[in-house]
């Protein structure tokens, strides 16, 4: 009875293991922030990182994001661990969407309404997704820009809400006006970093955060 036990243990065992997987399911990470803050060109520089691929176009045009895109089982190796995220990729959240924003960078008006459509459609996905389906949030937001906006204190209100982790990225640090204090001060109880998703300065030190806090 003693080795039929031991084989049946064994035998458990390996099964377990079988059916265990690489460890946890990875964690819903969502990219938010207001449009034109380099979400997308964030999205793409973590997937190109770590799987080699892209997510989608990047653009100057606002609201170029009008649908979620999302990455998954991107794992990120850092300081002998390794942690399994899947990227959304969010559209901007604006309180109005006009379609003269769009007129203004060179589109005919049935295009610019078709895309304001489409980007209001998109806000309302964002934020379902926000309210419901991720684990933790990156903030982007343009060190060029004010940051004590009506959106952002929306969104970063409904993050504490939610008790999420959230990792708040003062974007764009190579352009000269970039004011990376001043997103300190808007937010102070929570974490933020300095980058240039573009250049892809200081994403080492990104990941080791996005590593402690989405681990």
């Amino acid at each position: 009875m003693g080795l039929f036990a031991d084989l049946k243990d064994s035998i458990s065992g390996v099964t377990a293991k079988l059916f265990a997987g690489d460890g946890e399911e990875a964690k819903r990470i969502g990219i938010y922030g207001p449009p034109n803050a380099g979400k997308t060109t964030l999205a793409n520089r973590i997937a190109r990182d770590w799987t080699g691929d892209a997510i989608g176009p990047e653009s100057h045009v606002p609201h170029e994001t009008r649908r979620a895109r999302r990455k998954e089982n991107v794992e990120i190796e850092r300081n002998g661990r390794t942690v399994s995220i899947d990227i959304v990729d969010t559209p901007g959240v604006a309180t109005k969407v006009d379609y003269e924003e769009f007129v203004e960078h060179g589109m005919e008006k049935d295009e610019a309404v078709r895309r304001s459509r489409e980007a209001t459609e998109g806000v309302a996905e964002a934020m379902h997704w926000l309210r419901e389906d991720v684990d933790g949030v990156i903030y982007v937001l343009d060190a060029t820009t004010d940051p004590f906006t009506q959106v952002n204190t929306m969104l970063i209100g409904i993050i504490e809400s939610r008790d999420l982790p959230v990792l708040i990225l003062a974007n764009k640090t190579d352009l000269e006006d970039a004011n990376i204090q001043r997103i300190k001060n808007a937010f102070p109880q929570h974490d933020t970093l300095p980058l240039s998703a573009l250049e892809g300065d200081n994403m080492d030190e990104v990941y080791d955060e996005i590593a402690t806090k989405f681990g």
